[in-house]
C-alpha cells in the first residue's frame, strides 16, 4: 500500500491546518510522528503482522491528541480490525473487526469538503479515509455484509477528480484495487483497463498489475 510522497512545505501545511481546523477541528499531525507509523503500516500490509500491536498503539496515541482527524481515526480503525487475525478466539475476532469498522464508519461520517485537502503526507484526507475503509470492508468475511459498501467506496475513489492530485503510489493502489474488484466480478475488459492504468502511471504497484493482467 505504498504511496508515501514528499512532505508538504511548512506554509502549505499551515494552510491545511487552518482550513481543516476551523471547519472540522482536525489538523495534520507532524510528519515526524505520522510517517514512521505509516511506513510500519505498509510493512504490515505486505504480510509482517509482528509490528501490528506497535502500529495500532501508535495510531491510537496520535488519535488521542487529534481526535477529530478522520485520517488518524481511519488508520486506528483499520489496524484495530486487522487485530482480528491475531487471535483464535471467535468472540475476540468479532470484537476487533466490529470495533474497527465502527471507527471507520465514524471517520467517513466526519469527512467534510475541508478534508479534500491533503491532511497527512500530501494525500487528500477524504480519499485516504475512503481507501482505508474500502480495503477493510472488502477484507472482512462475507457474513459481515460489508463488500457492497467497500465496492461503492472504490468506485467513488476512481470517479473522484481529486485522485489525479494524489501521490502516484496512492493512485496506483486505488486503480489496482479497482482492477481486482472488476476481475472478481468477471468484468475482464474493465479489469484490463484499470490494471493498465497502474502500469501507465508507472506506480509502485505496476509489477503487480502486470502479473494480474497476465492472469486475466
Amino acid at each position: 500500500m505504498r504511496y508515501l510522497s514528499k512532505t508538504l512545505p511548512r506554509q502549505i501545511l499551515a494552510t491545511v491546518c487552518l482550513t481543516a481546523g476551523l471547519v472540522s477541528g482536525a489538523c495534520a499531525v507532524p510528519d515526524a510522528q505520522f510517517v514512521p507509523l505509516f511506513e510500519q503500516f505498509e510493512i504490515i500490509q505486505n504480510g509482517d503482522q509482528s509490528r501490528l500491536p506497535h502500529v495500532a498503539d501508535g495510531f491510537a496515541a496520535l488519535l488521542k491528541a487529534e481526535p477529530a482527524n478522520p485520517v488518524l481515526l481511519a488508520y486506528s480503525g483499520t489496524t484495530l480490525a486487522m487485530k482480528a487475525n491475531t487471535t483464535w478466539l471467535p468472540w475476540k475476532k468479532m470484537a476487533y473487526a466490529e470495533d474497527g469498522m465502527a471507527m471507520l464508519d465514524k471517520a467517513l461520517l466526519l469527512l467534510t469538503p475541508a478534508h479534500d485537502a491533503p491532511l497527512q503526507h500530501a494525500t487528500p484526507g477524504s480519499l485516504e479515509v475512503k481507501l482505508l475503509a474500502a480495503k477493510t470492508f472488502l477484507a472482512v468475511p462475507g457474513f459481515m455484509n460489508k463488500r457492497a459498501r467497500g465496492v461503492k467506496l472504490v468506485e467513488e475513489l476512481v470517479a473522484s477528480p481529486l485522485l489525479s492530485q494524489a501521490p502516484i503510489g496512492f493512485q496506483g493502489m486505488v486503480w489496482l484495487t479497482a482492477g481486482e474488484l472488476a476481475a472478481q466480478d468477471s468484468r475482464v475488459a474493465e479489469a484490463q483497463t484499470r490494471f493498465k492504468k497502474v502500469v501507465a502511471l508507472n506506480a509502485p504497484q505496476a509489477a503487480a498489475a502486470r502479473t494480474k493482467l497476465a492472469g486475466l
